[in-house]
Formats: C-alpha cells, structure tokens, sequence
C-alpha cells in the first residue's frame, strides 16, 4: 500500500531570498540533522542572466535501523537524488527528491516548494508532499516502512528549526537583508521560463491550511495527522465543490477512526448524506421545539468548564421520559437532541474564538438523583438507543467530557443496556460518581470552577436548567396522532431513495409541458457505482401499478425502484437518449442546475447507493429537455450483487 503524506503550508515571517540563503547552508552537510552525512554535487546549471539556478545533489543518509536489518540488506547507508530548482524571477525554489538506493524495492518521493506569501510580498510559504511504496524487502516490508515513516517525519518536525536556526545564524554575522534577483541590462535569456514551467506542480488558486491556523484553531497535530487533514480536505474540495464541512468536523471524523483516511471518508459520505436528506444543517433555524420539552425536559447549557469546553446540564433522574415519549413521540425527541448538538458545535466555535485556544467538544454533567424504574420503560430505553446510534454515527469526537453524578443503584442496569451502543474512545470519557462522591478529591471541582457549580449541586450558580417533573397525562398521545404529525425528520426532505441492481435500473418519469423548460437533477450515490441516463419519447409509458411486481415494478428491499420503459420499446423508434451516459463513482455527488454543467466527485469501491430529486424549472438555459417526455435512469455498473440505494 502506497503511503502518502501532504503538509500544511508552513509560513515564516522573512523574505524569500533570506530563507533561501538560510536554506542553502544547510549543504554539503547539516549537524541538526544527524543522518544526513553528506552531499556531492553532480549536476549544475544557471541561466545567463542568473535568474534560475538548477543543483542536483547525491546525499548519503545514515537511516536510524536495526543492525540486523542492515546486515540483511548489505547497506550502512542509502542514497538520495535530490533536484532543486531556483527561479529567483519568480521567486520559487521548487525540490524533488527519489531514493536512489533499492529503488527497485522501495519508492520514495518528495516534492516541496518555497513561494512568495500570496497576500505578503516579504513572507515565505512553504509545502511539502511525499508518497512511499514498498514492493518487496526480503520479507521485512512492515518494518521497512513503519521506520521509513519514523524518520520522515521526525524530520519534517525539524524543518522549520533548521531553518530558524540558520537565520539567527544569519543575523548574528549581520545579514538581515539578501537584495531581490535584478534582470541585467542585456535581455535575458528565455531558458529560466521553460526550466520552471518544467517543475511546477503546487495548485494556485485554492485555499490551503497553513501550520499557524492547524495550531491556533485545530491543535496540536503530528505532521501525520496534518497529512491526514488536509488530504482529506483536498478530497472534499475537488468532489463537494466549495461546500465543505468546516476543518474541525473533519479532524472529528478522523480522529473517530483513528486518521485512517478510508474508514473517516467513509463515515463522513455517509454523514453528510444524512445531513444533506434530512435539513440538519438548517435545523436551528427552521425549527423550535414544543412547547413541552421546554416546559419539561431537564437539559441546558450552563456556561462552561476548565478547558473552557461548553458545559451542557442534563438532569435525567428528574426527566419524566416516558412521559415525554407518549406525549411527544422518539422523533421529537431525536430532533430535540440534534438541535443541542447543533448548537454545541456552535458553542465551541464560539468559545475557541473567546479562549484564544482550539475546542472542538464539550462537557456534558448528567445529574441522576431520581433515576428509577420508571426510567427504564422499554419504549424509553429503545428512543435512547436510538438516539446514541445517530449521535455517535453524525458527531463524533464532539464530547469531551462525561460527568455522571449521584449514580443510583438501578444505574448499572441501564449501564449494561446502554453501554454496547457506545463508542469505546467515548466511554473512556465518562467519570461515574456515586453518592456525593463528587464533592471529594477528584470531584467536580477538578473539572469545573466553583463558581459556576449548579445550585442543586451544592454549588453557587443559579442554573436555569428546567426542573422536569412528570409530563400531565392529558398531553399524551396515541401512537396513531404522533404519526399522523408527520414530525419524521425524512419527512422534510425533497430527496428520495432508491435501491439498483445490475439489469433493474430506477426510472423517474418527468412530463414536460413548455418545450423551453429543462431537466435538472440533483443525487449522491451513497454505495457502489452507477451509470445515469436521460431519455425522452413522444410516446408515456405506462405508470406501474403498487401491487404489481411485474416488468414495470421492480422493488427490492433496499427502497423504491422503478422501471418505466417498457421491454418491447425500441431505443431510436420509441425513445432516445438525450445525453451520453454519465458514470458516477461510489460516493459521488452530481448537481445539475442552471448552468447544465455536472460536478461531483469519484471514489472507487465495491457497494452502492443513491438518493436524489429531479425538477423542470422554467426560465433555467442547461440541458434542454424539447420533448413531451423524458425519462431518467439509474442502472448499476457493477455486478450482479450490486445494491444502490
């Protein structure tokens, strides 16, 4: 498996030409890097007029490895090709690196490059990139690459040091300033021009993570975990096209599953999925909750704790939640609860601006005096494991800190029925008290100020927290009222899901009625791969019927699929395509609109899915529909085993 790693850019408050002439005391050899033994010179060349500067250098490493492993491979040392590139008219120095030792068995490359600062001519960028293949190393390929990743990356960690260092050296003999690259009098030669183009590979015109930002607004991250973030953001730029989720819901995601890039894109396609078919992003603003759960649900926010973590009160043992079940019903409640989390990632925003330090979670103080029986009503217990199944699947990482407090006997029953359901990194957050065990050492006051301590804790805050208490029976409802309230949160959205299979494709019938209206379209394949068609004909295929599983309805039980056009049609005598076929990647996400021109992204995988919504605005110029009917199609591009939904 290929290893990559990507940083952030780097940015040092100095003029290119000083960091270049700081950078380039760091040859033939560097004592602050003491593998790096030596460097020869073999090949050189300038331009006329000076401006571009070409060295390729041949350095000897001495890699930190075990003697066995050396004495297997015959080697005390490796070597490196090192090209480095100097444009001193453009200002850019551009370093591509490859391993010249066991090249056969093991590939490594490196690309960095310094730049001019795009909004401060005086200061310096700096980006690195590297990938590392092993093919084969006498069996020793773990090995090999869990130490070839060591000593890269406590390198990288070095970098700016070095560079540091070599600057103060600088200005400790009086250099504080190199003059910029001048042209000569005589026209230059056109040489400089070709030699940069050549190796130019940084993207402009995008946004990009720098170091000081990952460090003030996301924390302190290995150069990995850099490489993890920002590869993963650049995968959500280039398929999301601009709406991406913010930095800090990404790095929650990855730290969820470890920085694994694959099992962390995976959860957040699925998320944002979610998000995008139920209106959670829209959620604060379009809804308010009843007014029973405002009356009697015992949650608030309560200012925050000693990391300066939002402080949300929850006093459970005083919450009547079977009441609130029958008379509010689990949809309510689950939208209830997403609202909170909602505003929770509102909250840490806020306060990593008040705070001046990165907080991405918050605390959460559980009160349990009360907790009983009651609490244990079945249909209660199934909402809560509902609720923790969508929490931990759309916000993870989000809860810093767990504080249980006067732990009832009945508590370790609910415990055993709850505990499954939760994540193991966050059950490693929960502190369980028993009693007033929390007001010993220890205790609470070890998590939050005094001050701020909840009046029915003993403490001197007033919390306003409602008190809960038992919900009137008079509010409660049938089962058949709260559905009839249509208060599912699917309920909301335009989107629709649907199950494909290789040989039974899921068909939209459009009627269009003005011959200058167009189709757009909008869906994401949650799994597999899918081709997309367009279709029309003069001729309205037959609607199938619901209770029919015939040739026009097929179903399958992973939603609704149709098939509209009939078997015994004939492609170019009772339909046409309108468009060539477009083939959409698992996790690809395809918009239409007024611009006719689809984007989205592709990711290569074995299962399959899709929801989505077509519309025939009118006064839109894209794809043009000029027929009375039109037909779209999903058909799987896999195999036979493929499901979509």
């Amino acid at each position: 498996m290929v290893q990559k790693y990507q940083s952030p850019v780097r940015v040092y408050k100095h003029p290119f030409e000083l960091i270049m002439a700081a950078y380039e005391r760091r040859f033939p050899t560097c004592p602050l890097i003491p593998m790096f033994v030596d460097s020869d010179t073999v090949n050189e060349f300038k331009s006329e007029d000076g401006a571009v500067h070409i060295i390729e250098r041949r350095c000897k490493l001495d890699i930190d490895a075990p003697r066995l492993l050396k004495k297997i491979a015959g080697v005390d040392y490796v070597y490196f090709v090192q090209k480095n590139s100097l444009n001193s008219r453009e200002r850019t120095l551009h370093i591509e690196a490859h391993n010249e030792t066991f090249s056969n068995r093991v590939i490594i490359h490196e690309h960095c490059c310094y730049t001019v600062h795009p909004e401060n001519e005086d200061w310096t960028c700096f980006e690195q990139s590297a990938s590392l293949d092993i093919k084969s190393f006498f069996g020793f390929e773990s090995t090999v690459e869990k130490i070839a990743m060591k000593q890269y990356t406590s390198n990288i960690k070095k970098g700016k040091e070095i560079i540091e260092y070599y600057l103060r050296q600088l200005e400790e003999e009086g250099i504080t300033f190199v003059p910029r690259w001048t042209p000569p009098p005589i026209a230059s030669s056109s040489e400089g021009g070709r030699a940069l183009s050549s190796c130019s590979f940084i993207e402009t015109g995008r946004y990009k993570l720098d170091a000081d930002y990952i460090k003030r607004y996301l924390g302190d991250l290995t150069p990995l975990q850099e490489s993890c973030l920002i590869r993963l953001r650049q995968w959500l730029q280039e398929t999301h096209k601009g709406k991406i989720p913010k930095d800090e819901h990404i790095l929650r995601f990855l730290r969820a599953r470890d920085f694994n890039i694959d099992k962390a894109r995976e959860i957040m396609c699925q998320s944002l999925t979610w998000r995008k078919q139920h209106q959670v992003d829209y959620i604060l603003d379009t809804w308010s909750p009843p007014q029973v759960l405002q009356d009697y649900y015992a949650g608030g926010w309560h200012h925050h704790d000693k990391d300066g973590r939002p402080l949300y009160v929850l006093r459970l043992g005083q919450m009547d939640t079977k009441g609130l079940v029958r008379a509010l019903g689990e949809e309510a409640l689950l939208r209830y609860v997403l609202s909170i989390n909602e505003e929770g990632l509102r909250r840490c925003e806020e306060n990593t601006k008040v705070f001046g330090r990165p907080i991405s979670s918050w605390t959460c103080l559980v009160d349990l005096e009360g907790l009983n029986m009651r609490h244990l009503w079945r249909p209660g217990v199934k909402a809560l494991l509902r609720i923790i199944e969508v929490v931990e699947a759309n916000y993870p990482e989000t809860l810093g800190r767990l504080l249980i407090l006067r732990a009832p006997r009945v508590f370790p029953v609910l415990w055993t029925l709850v505990s499954p359901f939760i994540d193991d990194n966050t059950r490693r957050k929960f502190l369980i008290y028993a009693g007033n065990d929390y007001q010993g050492p220890g205790g609470l006051l070890d998590y939050i100020d005094k001050e701020i301590i909840p009046d029915f804790l003993s403490g001197e805050c007033m919390c306003e927290v409602p008190e809960g208490g038992l919900v009137p029976k008079s509010l409660y409802r049938t089962a058949e009222e709260l559905e009839n309230e249509d208060l599912k949160l699917c309920t909301e959205t335009i989107y629709q899901s649907a199950s494909v299979f290789k040989g039974a494709p899921h068909e939209i019938l459009i009627q269009i009625v003005d011959a200058s209206s167009v189709i757009t379209w909008d869906f994401d394949v949650c799994k597999g791969d899918i081709v997309f068609n367009i279709y029309h004909s003069k001729r309205s295929p037959q609607p199938p019927k619901k209770d029919s599983l015939g040739a026009h309805s097929i179903t399958s039980p992973g939603g609704n699929n149709v098939q509209l056009i009939d078997r015994v049609w004939q492609p170019g005598r009772d339909y046409s395509m309108v468009e060539s076929p477009l083939i959409c990647k698992e996790g690809e996400s395809v918009q239409v609109g007024p611009s006719g021109i689809p984007c989205g992204f592709r990711i290569s995988s074995r299962k399959g899915g899709l929801s989505g919504f077509t519309d025939a605005p009118r006064g839109w110029r894209g794809v043009s529909a000029g027929e009375p009917v039109a037909v779209s199609g999903f058909r799987s591009g896999q195999d036979d085993s493929q499901e979509a939904k």
